[in-house]
């Protein structure tokens, strides 16, 4: 990037965002510290951050000799401070606790330099919260990448209360450099801007269920074989304008009067949690996963993810 703010930067964390991030990071020509309480846990981190490099090389998603630079850009540590100090922007991918992220962002912005940004990969926490013990609240900033975060396209830059707009700018820039696609999320409110339209339909599909309107099944064969298809290419808005919005209104109001609203989870779905149903990692939720494959679940997801992008990379090139 010329005349770039960002040469370096720090990730915190190794679990499922951080080594994706660092990847993107790296492929985007910043040189890229992957950050973790252990020497172990960093190397792993860091081994998982090249071979997702190399994932998007393999797919024609990444130029060979940029991947090959971006492999060589990629370093891991548990050195926190000492990485801290000297980079130009942290981005932490830590546990969704308030307590802990503030004390760590007034710790990063005591010891960071000046010009430093710090960003939090929260997925609905405030970050105007995250950031009111530090002392440049306005260089603090939400980018929140979506998983796989080295596939998802999509980053949210959310804007604290007290968040610079040149903040805001340089960091868009950056993901889209990277090859990102970044939204600006002009208030800090509780999940962002993906997540709260993700939570209403979640809601709204726990519901369906409970009310005996249809099975789990049939609720996600709806949702991936109908308007879900067509969201890559076709979004939200522009649908209700092909409709029309006098069409569009009467059905809202038609089909809202019935839809849940209350302002907590159906109480199916704190059912589940009571009773130890968890999802997959406690072997059953609102499938039995004893009887369904979570790995194969997961590669059928990337396996979509990366030929779409595959095809957009190539309709982009044609064009």
């Amino acid at each position: 990037m010329a005349n770039a703010p960002f040469e370096t930067a720090a990730v915190i964390g190794t679990g499922m965002m951080g080594p994706g991030i660092a990847c993107t990071l790296a492929l985007g020509g910043i040189r890229t510290t992957i950050l973790s309480r252990t020497d172990e846990s960093a190397a792993r981190g860091l081994a998982d951050a090249q071979r997702q490099v190399r994932l998007l090389s393999d797919n024609a998603l990444a130029d060979p000799a940029r991947a090959a630079l971006a492999i060589e850009l990629i370093d891991a540590s548990a050195a926190f401070d000492a990485v801290a100090t000297r980079v130009d922007l942290v981005i932490e991918s830590a546990p969704e606790n308030m307590e802990f992220k503030q004390k760590l962002f007034a710790h990063m912005d005591s010891i960071a330099k000046p010009a430093a940004v710090l960003a939090s990969n929260t997925s609905g926490l405030s970050i105007t919260a995250i950031a009111s013990l530090c002392r440049r609240p306005e260089r603090v900033v939400t980018t929140h990448f979506w998983n796989p975060p080295h596939l998802m396209p999509l980053v949210e830059i959310v804007k604290g209360e007290k968040t610079s707009l040149e903040v805001v700018s340089a960091i868009r820039e950056l993901l889209q450099h990277c090859g990102k696609v970044p939204v600006v999320v002009k208030k800090d409110r509780p999940g962002q801007l993906g997540n709260r339209l993700q939570m209403a339909l979640v809601r709204e599909a726990v519901n369906i269920v409970a009310e005996g309107i249809a099975d789990v099944e049939d609720v996600d064969l709806a949702a991936k074989s109908g308007f879900g298809l067509r969201l890559p290419v076709y979004g939200i808005f522009e649908h209700a304008d092909m409709v029309g919005l006098d069409m569009g209104l009467s059905i809202v109001d038609y089909v809202c009067q019935d839809l849940y609203n209350e302002p907590h989870a159906p109480d199916l779905y704190r059912q589940k949690v009571a009773g130890g149903d968890l999802g997959v990692k406690s072997g059953k939720g609102f499938y039995d996963w004893s009887r369904k494959d979570a790995g194969a679940v997961r590669a059928r997801r990337d396996r979509f993810v990366l030929e779409f992008l595959r095809s957009e990379k190539s309709r982009k090139a044609s064009a």
